[in-house]
C-alpha cells in the first residue's frame, strides 16, 4: 500500500497527490472531476466516476446458432445476474418461435425484465426495476415468508391427505427462485458500483452475506419441494395419524428455528442466534423418530419417510447456518 503525506494549502484545504499509474489507467486529465465517497469504515473512496448512477450496460446475443431454448434461457439468466440493464437478441434469419417462447418465459420468471421492442429479427429486453426499489432486507423477508409458507402447507397437505395442495407447493418454487436471482443480480451490481451501496444504505462488504442468506433460503424452499413430492406416496400407503403427527412435530421445530434465525437477524441478537444453534439437537432427535418409523416400513413409503426426515433436518441445519452468519457478522463489527 502506498502512503501519501497530507498537505495544507490556502490555510484551510487538505490535499494529497494521486498515484500517477492510477491517474493514467483511469484516463484522468487536468481539471477533470473525481468522485470522493466517505465509507462507513472511515476510509475514503476516490473514483473517476462522478455520477451516482452507473451507465446502463447492454448485452447482445446472436441467436442464429442457438438451437437449444434452455441454453438461451441460461444465457439470459447470466446476463440478468451480471447486471445488464438491456439485453438484445438478434438474428439475420429471424428469431424462431420456440426461442421467443423461452424469452417470454424469462421475462415472466424474473423480476424486472420486460420486452420493450420486438420485430422478426430483434428482441430488446429492458430491466425496469431499479436496485434501490427493492432493498435486500425486504427481499430476504419475502423469501422467508414464502419458504415458511411452503413448509407449513406441506404439513397441512399431509394431515388432510391433500394431493392437490402438495402439488401447489411445488409450483411456488419459481417465486423463491426469482427472488434469489434478484439478490444475485443486486449483489453483482453493488460489488461493481460502490455508489450503489451508498444509495441502498448498506455496506458493500455485507452484500455477500445477503447473497449467502438468499441461497440458504432458496435451499430451504427446495426441501419443502422434496417433502411435497413424497406426500402422495405416504397418502397412497395409508398414512396413520401418529405418523403424520410425528412428521408435523419435527417440521414445526425446523420452521420455528428458521423463524428464530430470521428474527435474530432482524434484531441483531447474538444470544438469540446462539440459542437457536443449540436447539438443533432437539430437532435431530425428532427426525430420528421419523427414521425409526421408516425402519418398520417397506418399499416406497420407507424411502419417502427417509427423504422427509432428511429434508426437515436440513431445514433446521440451514437455520443454524443463518444464525452462524449473524454471529460472525456481529463479531466482525
Amino acid at each position: 500500500m502506498e502512503t501519501r503525506k497530507v498537505q495544507v494549502t490556502g490555510g484551510s484545504s487538505y490535499i494529497i497527490t494521486l498515484p500517477k499509474e492510477w491517474v493514467l489507467s483511469a484516463k484522468i486529465q487536468k481539471n477533470d472531476p473525481v468522485g470522493v465517497l466517505p465509507q462507513p469504515d472511515g476510509s475514503l473512496l476516490i473514483t473517476p466516476n462522478t455520477t451516482t448512477e452507473k451507465d446502463s450496460h447492454t448485452k447482445e446475443f446472436s441467436v442464429d446458432k442457438i438451437t437449444d431454448g434452455q441454453y438461451l434461457f441460461r444465457l439470459l439468466i447470466g446476463a440478468y445476474i451480471s447486471g445488464y440493464a438491456d439485453i438484445i437478441l438478434r438474428s439475420k434469419n429471424g428469431i424462431p418461435a420456440y426461442l421467443r417462447d423461452n424469452v417470454i418465459t424469462f421475462t415472466q420468471t424474473l423480476i424486472g425484465p420486460e420486452i420493450v421492442e420486438e420485430d422478426s429479427n430483434t428482441i430488446h429486453i429492458k430491466d425496469l426495476l431499479k436496485p434501490t426499489e427493492l432493498p435486500f432486507d425486504k427481499t430476504l423477508k419475502r423469501m422467508f415468508l414464502l419458504v415458511r409458507g411452503m413448509h407449513e402447507s406441506t404439513m397441512i397437505a399431509l394431515a388432510g391427505k391433500d394431493r392437490d395442495m402438495a402439488t401447489e407447493v411445488i409450483k411456488r418454487d419459481r417465486d423463491v427462485d426469482r427472488l434469489q436471482w434478484l439478490v444475485a443480480r443486486q449483489t453483482h451490481m453493488v460489488l461493481e458500483d460502490i455508489s450503489l451501496a451508498r444509495k441502498m444504505e448498506i455496506r458493500q462488504s455485507d452484500v455477500t452475506l445477503y447473497l449467502t442468506m438468499s441461497r440458504i433460503l432458496e435451499r430451504v424452499g427446495d426441501h419443502a419441494i422434496i417433502i411435497a413430492t413424497q406426500i402422495p406416496v405416504l397418502i397412497e400407503s395409508g398414512l396413520t395419524p401418529k405418523t403424520a403427527d410425528t412428521i408435523a412435530n419435527a417440521s414445526r421445530q425446523a420452521i420455528s428455528m428458521l423463524a428464530k434465525s430470521m428474527d435474530a437477524w432482524q434484531k441483531r441478537d447474538i444470544l438469540m442466534a446462539n440459542d437457536n444453534i443449540d436447539s438443533l439437537g432437539t430437532l435431530i432427535k425428532s427426525c430420528k423418530k421419523i427414521n425409526d418409523m421408516a425402519a418398520t416400513m417397506e418399499g416406497e413409503p420407507a424411502v419417502a419417510m427417509s427423504y422427509i426426515s432428511e429434508s426437515i433436518r436440513r431445514t433446521g441445519e440451514y437455520s443454524t447456518d443463518i444464525s452462524e452468519l449473524l454471529i460472525n457478522m456481529l463479531i466482525g463489527d
